[in-house]
């Protein structure tokens, strides 16, 4: 049932003891909250990167676009086979520091808020303190063990759509 839910894809960077850049892919990754601005996302509980970002205390989620399948399959690599998930990377550090992947679609450098147990993985909450800016393009999406895309269609004009039960922000189609 869960691979019938469309997810976009996201790669979690930090910069591991003020020196290293480290990250992954992820495709649990979304919005909580608009207030606060708070985000989550669900690294593994034997992810080796994960807990060198919680170290770090921050992180930065790069939204992909529908050109970096690529980059996904890098950074799906675990990184306890030693590879090099940085070599030939372009990337530019956010304030804090942490990796902006050249050509995301967007970005959003976040705070550690909290990390709780949940089975086999993490639920990680986020708080927002730095929005990247959008690009054009399509995002990269995950379906049925599968990347897709949208279809190509120019966005609906007009104010975003506004449901009580969804997370809305109802300024501009950017959330904040």
């Amino acid at each position: 049932m869960l691979g019938h839910f469309c997810t976009g894809v996201t790669v979690i960077t930090a910069l591991a003891d003020q020196t290293e850049p480290v990250g992954f892919a992820c495709q649990s990754f979304a919005a909580v909250s608009l207030e606060p601005p708070l985000v989550l996302f669900c690294p593994s509980r034997t992810s080796v990167t994960w807990p060198r970002i919680e170290r770090a205390g921050h992180f930065c989620a790069n939204v992909l676009t529908d050109g970096q399948r690529e980059l996904s399959r890098i950074f799906g690599v675990s990184a306890a086979t030693g590879a090099d998930k940085f070599a030939g990377v372009r990337w530019s550090p956010s304030s804090s520091g942490d990796p902006v992947l050249d050509g995301v679609l967007t970005w959003a450098g976040c705070e550690v808020e909290a990390a709780h147990d949940a089975g086999d993985h993490y639920v990680v909450v986020g708080r927002v303190i730095e929005l990247g800016a959008v690009r054009g393009g399509l995002p990269l999406l995950f379906y049925r063990g599968r990347y897709t895309v949208t279809a190509d269609r120019t966005p609906a004009e007009g104010p975003p759509e506004v449901v009580d039960t969804l997370l809305a922000w109802p300024r501009h189609a950017d959330w904040m």
